[in-house]
C-alpha cells in the first residue's frame, strides 16, 4: 500500500479524533465567516487579516489542539505529523464552505461558488 492511500484512510480517524469545528468558539467562527481567519493547506488556521483582541489568542489555542489531534493519529499510523496534518488540510479545503478565507501556497483568497485549486500535495 502506497503512502498516499494510507493518508487517505487515516483521513476519517482524523476527522473523528480531531473535531476542529467543534473547538471553535462564536468569536472564532465570526472571524471565519468575515475572512479574518483562515484555513490552510498545512491543516491549521491561519490570520488572512491582522486579528483584534483575544482572537490571536484562540486561534493559537485552537492550532494547539488540532496538532495534539493529528499527532495521536499520525503516531498510531506511523505517518508523519506534517503529512497527516496536510491531508486534513486537503480535505478541509475541499469542503470549504464559500466566503471563506483559505491559504494555498502562501496566498490568501475567498472561496467562491467553485472548487479551489488543491495543490499538488492533495493528489490533483
Amino acid at each position: 500500500m502506497t503512502k498516499r492511500p494510507l493518508l487517505a484512510m487515516t483521513v476519517a480517524l482524523a476527522l473523528a479524533a480531531v473535531p476542529a469545528h467543534a473547538q471553535m468558539d462564536s468569536e472564532v467562527e465570526a472571524a471565519l465567516d468575515a475572512g479574518t481567519v483562515g484555513e490552510q493547506a498545512d491543516g491549521y488556521l491561519g490570520f488572512a487579516r491582522p486579528p483584534a483582541g483575544a482572537l490571536k489568542a484562540k486561534v493559537d489555542a485552537i492550532n494547539i489542539k488540532r496538532r495534539q489531534g493529528y499527532t495521536q493519529v499520525a503516531q498510531t499510523k506511523n505517518v508523519p505529523i506534517e503529512a497527516f496534518a496536510a491531508s486534513i488540510g486537503c480535505r478541509t479545503l475541499s469542503t470549504l464552505r464559500q466566503g471563506r478565507a483559505y491559504n494555498v501556497g502562501g496566498t490568501w483568497a475567498v472561496k467562491g461558488p467553485g472548487p479551489i485549486a488543491l495543490p499538488a500535495q492533495c493528489g490533483n
